[in-house]
């Protein structure tokens, strides 16, 4: 795995400077949860007060707030990603090692939103965004949408937390061995550190919380 970084370019004054610019801007994009913002001003519903997992994410806009208002959402949240990676393509080379944190960027501010008390979501569907914004390199965004469908239709996991965190984890054991990029293998560690860390974060929440409410316990 060490030879992977071997390949590293070095970096000039220029591209540090560029480098903390859109992963700044990424990192603000991310903060935006449209999952709580759009929701609350669109139908004035605030999707995590009455959710089991209390998530500011798409799929409890889905649940709370309508299939249109969770369409909107989901598209906001790829944007979100998406979008800042794209326009980082046009200043700042793929191959720079800066790039990584261009990619994490989004999901760092949408795990820890400035926009919301240092708190977020769990990350998924900003990955999805970031890695559509490598496009016409589809291989990263297919490579996670095929495991994601793997482990919920052919060998499925219920628990959609264990089933994240299987998914990205074999997602990342394949970018660092098959696509062998030392930029999108130090991306993919990131990515997946922190969805994980978010998901294992939210079932210990959850565990304590049924502890709580069970019967007999004070």
């Amino acid at each position: 795995m060490i030879g992977i970084f071997s390949n590293l370019m070095p970096m000039g004054l220029s591209q540090w400077r560029q480098t903390l610019f859109f992963s700044t801007l990424g990192y603000l994009s991310g903060s935006f949860l449209s999952a709580y913002f759009l929701p609350l001003w669109l139908c004035h519903i605030d999707v995590t007060e009455n959710a089991d997992d209390h998530n500011p994410g798409a799929a409890n806009a889905f649940m709370k707030a309508g299939i249109p208002c969770g369409i909107l959402v989901l598209l906001c949240d790829l944007a979100k990603g998406m979008l800042p990676v794209f326009c980082a393509k046009e200043y700042l080379s793929p191959a720079c090692p800066g790039f990584a944190l261009v990619l994490i960027a989004p999901v760092i501010g949408h795990a820890w939103s400035c926009f919301y008390g240092g708190k977020g979501g769990k990350a998924i569907a900003v990955s999805f965004g970031v890695l559509l914004g490598l496009l016409p390199d589809f291989r990263p965004a297919v490579l996670l949408a095929a495991f994601y469908i793997f482990f919920s239709v052919l060998v499925r996991i219920p628990s959609h937390s264990h089933r994240t965190i299987v998914t990205f984890s074999c997602w990342l054991i394949t970018v660092v061995f098959l696509l062998r990029d030392p930029v999108l293998t130090l991306a993919g560690i990131g990515i997946a550190g922190i969805v994980i860390y978010k998901h294992r974060r939210a079932e210990r929440l959850q565990q304590t919380e049924m502890e709580k409410n069970r019967p007999g316990t004070v």
